[in-house]
C-alpha cells in the first residue's frame, strides 16, 4: 500500500493572518480538518495567527478548506495507519516547520446494540477514535518536549465522560482516548507541553445529520422528532455549534492555558 501523503500548499501571496495573532509563529495540524468540527478548528487557529495544515483522506475537501482561508497547507493520510500518519506529519513539518499544536480531531461513530457489535466494528472504532490519537501523539511529542513547547488536543466527546446506549464501541474508544490524555499530561507536565481533551456533546455536523437519518429510517419518526431525541441530552435543548468547540481548542493552544493539562473540557450545554 502506498502510504505516502499528498499535499497542497496555498499561494504565498495570500496570507491568512497578519503576524499579530496570539498563535503567530505556531504550526498547527488538524486531523479531519476538511469538514465539521475540524474545519471550524482550523479556521479558528488560522484566525489566531497559526500556520495551519489540515489532514484528511479527501483532498478535495482539504483544498476547499485552503480556498476558504481556514488553512494554508494540506496533506492526505489514513489516520488508522501509523506509517501514513508519520509520513504526513513529516511532510507537513518540512513545509511549515515543526508541529507545535497537534489537534487530533479525526473520528467516526457506528451504532449497534452491544450484542450485535462485532469485533470488526469494535476494532474500527478503536482505530479511528483512539489509536489514531496514539499515532499522532507519538509522532509529535518527542519534538515538542525537545523544544520545550507543545499543545496536544484530542477532540473526544461527552461519550468519553459517560455512557450512551447502542454505541458501546464508540464510548469505549473515547474513554480510552481520555485515559491516554490524562496519562500523557502527567508525563509531560514539566516539559512545557500540555495534553487535553475537548468533549463536545451532539454537534451540528455531518455525523449528527447521518444519525438523524438513521433514526428516521429505523423508527419512522420525523426528522424533527429524531433531532429532538439527540438534543434532549443537552440542557440548552440544541446542537452545539462547531465554532463553540473550535473556540475551546484555540484557547487551550494559547499561552493563557499553559497551566491547563490533563483536562476533559465539556462543550455540551451543561450535559453531565
Amino acid at each position: 500500500m502506498d502510504t505516502a501523503p499528498r499535499h497542497r500548499t496555498a499561494p504565498q501571496r495570500a496570507p491568512l493572518q497578519a503576524p499579530l495573532g496570539r498563535l503567530a509563529g505556531r504550526h498547527a495540524l488538524v486531523t479531519g480538518g476538511g469538514r465539521g468540527i475540524g474545519l471550524a478548528i482550523a479556521r479558528a487557529l488560522a484566525e489566531a495567527g497559526a500556520e495551519v495544515t489540515v489532514l484528511g483522506r479527501d483532498m478535495a475537501a482539504l483544498e476547499r478548506a485552503i480556498a476558504a482561508g481556514a488553512a494554508r497547507h494540506a496533506v492526505t493520510a489514513d489516520v488508522t495507519i501509523e506509517e501514513a500518519v508519520v509520513h504526513a506529519l513529516g511532510e507537513a513539518a518540512e513545509r511549515a516547520g515543526p508541529i507545535d499544536l497537534m489537534i487530533c480531531n479525526a473520528g467516526a461513530a457506528e451504532t449497534a446494540p452491544f450484542h450485535a457489535t462485532s469485533n470488526a466494528m469494535l476494532q474500527r472504532m478503536l482505530d479511528m477514535n483512539f489509536t489514531s490519537v496514539v499515532y499522532a501523539a507519538r509522532a509529535v511529542l518527542p519534538g515538542m518536549v525537545e523544544r520545550g513547547f507543545g499543545r496536544v488536543v484530542a477532540v473526544a466527546s461527552t461519550a468519553a465522560l459517560k455512557g450512551y446506549p447502542y454505541v458501546s464501541a464508540y464510548v469505549a474508544a473515547k474513554h480510552a482516548t481520555l485515559g491516554l490524555v490524562r496519562a500523557l499530561a502527567l508525563e509531560t507536565a514539566c516539559k512545557g507541553v500540555t495534553v487535553n481533551a475537548v468533549c463536545p456533546g451532539f454537534t451540528d455536523t455531518d455525523i449528527v445529520a447521518q444519525s438523524v437519518e438513521r433514526i428516521v429510517a429505523k423508527t419512522g419518526r420525523t426528522p424533527e422528532e429524531a433531532l429532538g431525541e439527540l438534543t434532549r441530552h443537552n440542557p440548552q435543548r440544541r446542537l452545539v455549534r462547531p465554532e463553540e468547540v473550535a473556540d475551546a481548542v484555540a484557547w487551550l493552544c494559547g499561552d493563557a492555558a499553559a497551566s491547563v493539562t490533563g483536562q476533559a473540557i465539556a462543550v455540551a450545554g451543561g450535559e453531565v
